[in-house]
């Protein structure tokens, strides 16, 4: 079996698994998704979804935002980690969007990779799940669970995994393809835990049972 194969036969076993799929951030705009992603940083999407609903209140629109003082976006995204960098990357992101974009979301890799706090695989993620645009996530999901199928071998580079799957993955399945990994992630194949036994990749799955 290739590895385009083996890609097909998992995405349509996912597919049939989880056949409704959707970012595990909440939000509601464009914008508010930018948000989430940078505070997701080293972060659980729990957490995260706590702390956007007070900040998107205190600070509705990008403009608010973008006007807000740091410390203050501080003093709320604290327990998401990292608050100093998280704020000040936010406040300047906003800026952004409402000087150079009016208020709107580039829909475009290179110049979402030039937002602060945007790194590829947050611009992934906008592109799919807003633009709808081809995508692959290579959150440690998707780096994990591709390893032990063997779509990929031995890769831990987040860059070069997404590389290798946009050779093996339709672009049309890549964005939802990583949001299954996700689930499957955690609710069947756990790091250092995995639950083989009832796996539906196990028969094309590298490393079921080891």
């Amino acid at each position: 079996m290739t590895k385009k194969q083996r890609a097909a036969e998992v995405i349509a076993r996912l597919k049939k698994e989880y056949p409704v799929v959707a970012c595990t951030l909440s939000y509601d705009k464009a914008w508010q998704l930018l948000v989430s992603v940078r505070l997701a940083a080293q972060c659980t999407d729990a957490r995260v979804d706590q702390t956007t609903p007070i900040l998107f209140e205190r600070f509705p629109t990008v403009a608010a935002l973008a006007e807000a003082d740091v410390d203050e976006i501080e003093a709320i995204v604290h327990s998401c980690g990292l608050g100093k960098s998280k704020a000040r990357d936010i406040s300047r992101c906003m800026k952004i969007l409402h000087e150079e974009y009016g208020d709107q979301v580039p829909d475009d890799m290179d110049r979402l990779l030039a937002l602060p706090g945007v790194g590829r695989k947050s611009a992934n993620l906008i592109l799919g799940d807003i633009f709808g645009k081809p995508a692959i996530v290579t959150d440690t999901h998707c780096i994990r669970i591709s390893n032990l199928i063997g779509l990929v071998d031995d890769e831990k580079d987040p860059y070069k995994v997404e590389m290798a799957l946009r050779k093996i993955v339709p672009p049309e399945e890549g964005n939802d393809l990583c949001h299954r990994f996700v689930l499957h992630g955690r609710a069947v194949c756990i790091a250092r835990r995995p639950q083989c036994e009832k796996c539906v990749l196990r028969e094309v799955c590298r490393s079921a049972g080891k």
